[in-house]
This record gives C-alpha cells, sequence and structure tokens, in this order.
C-alpha cells in the first residue's frame, strides 16, 4: 500500500448498519496502488471522486472521476487498484456478500447519477453532483464531499451544493450473527 491514505468513516462491527461493514475514504498519491491482496465473500463498492483507477483483475478497467465499481468477491479472489497519473480520491463501502462463496464479478457503472443498481436488495446507492443551490436528497447514510472532505453521517431532506453526496438505504435488520 505505498503511499495510501486511508481514513475510515465507519466500521460498524455490531450489524446496526445491516450488511454494511466499513466505508473508507481512500487517497492515492499517482501511480500508487493497494499492493495485490484477497478478497472473499464481500461486495466493494468504489465510487472514484476524482482522478483514476485501474482495477486490476479479471477484465481490467480503468475507472474515471464519478464511476462506480461493485466487486463481487464471492468465493475469493486476488486484485489490486493503482492510480492514474494523477493520482485517485475514492470512496469504499464494504458489504457482506450477497451471494457468500458466488462466482467473482466486477461491474463498472460509468458517470451514474440517480440510484444506482447494486444488484442486491438489502443496499441501495444515490448519486448526485450538486451544483450551487439547495437541492432534495434524499435520506439515508450520507457521504458528503465537498472542497475534498469527506462526511458521512445520516440525513435528509435538503442540502446545499456545491458537492458530491452519495446517499446509502441500508436494511439496517440486525443479522442473526449479530445477537
Amino acid at each position: 500500500m505505498t503511499g495510501l491514505d486511508s481514513r475510515v468513516l465507519l466500521a460498524p462491527g455490531d450489524g446496526s448498519l445491516g450488511p454494511l461493514l466499513r466505508l473508507a475514504d481512500d487517497r492515492l498519491p499517482p501511480d500508487a496502488g493497494y499492493g495485490r491482496h484477497a478478497h472473499a465473500d464481500v461486495d466493494v463498492v468504489a465510487v472514484v471522486l476524482a482522478g483514476s483507477v485501474r482495477h486490476a483483475w479479471g477484465r481490467e478497467a480503468v475507472l474515471g472521476a464519478g464511476d462506480v465499481a461493485v466487486l463481487r468477491a464471492g468465493r475469493g479472489l486476488e486484485h489490486d487498484e493503482v492510480a492514474g497519473r494523477e493520482g485517485a480520491h475514492v470512496v469504499q463501502a464494504y458489504l457482506r456478500a450477497t451471494e457468500p462463496g458466488g462466482q467473482p464479478a466486477h461491474d463498472v457503472r460509468l458517470r451514474p447519477t440517480g440510484w444506482v443498481d447494486l444488484g442486491r436488495p438489502d443496499a441501495r446507492l444515490w448519486v448526485g453532483r450538486l451544483d450551487g443551490g439547495t437541492h432534495e436528497v434524499p435520506g439515508g447514510l450520507r457521504v458528503v464531499v465537498r472542497d475534498g472532505e469527506v462526511t458521512a453521517e445520516p440525513g435528509e431532506g435538503t442540502l446545499t451544493g456545491p458537492a458530491t453526496v452519495l446517499v446509502w438505504q441500508l436494511d439496517a435488520t440486525r443479522p442473526a450473527w449479530a445477537d
């Protein structure tokens, strides 16, 4: 993980946020990567806020600012993500796998706005890029990015731009393992 600056925004180990295991604000300098690493039985949703990231696994993909990637690790995989020449700023959400032991997969959504289909019933992601002024934004766990600063907290109602907003709506039913 050469040069990686990662800040954990949330890491509810008690199941209080349903499928959400961890939410991180990651910044990579130019051409730096996480290092080859393994995942199993986790879904990782990455939203590139700035710069670009090359995802090295399966069909290699390059993601730019505004793109959303959904990695389903399933029964297990090894991969790396490497920042482009301008570096990268990425918010990553780690969710309990929808299909533990399933076939690994990687899907990329190019600059989506509004609701992003994550292919799972217990988590939804809304992506919005707000210009100046006041905007109606869905309620949920809001990740707000302003001037490179990232905050995460529950909220509903309006927000003032400019900002990039990610809203997570999570089925917060406590899983059996949390009791």
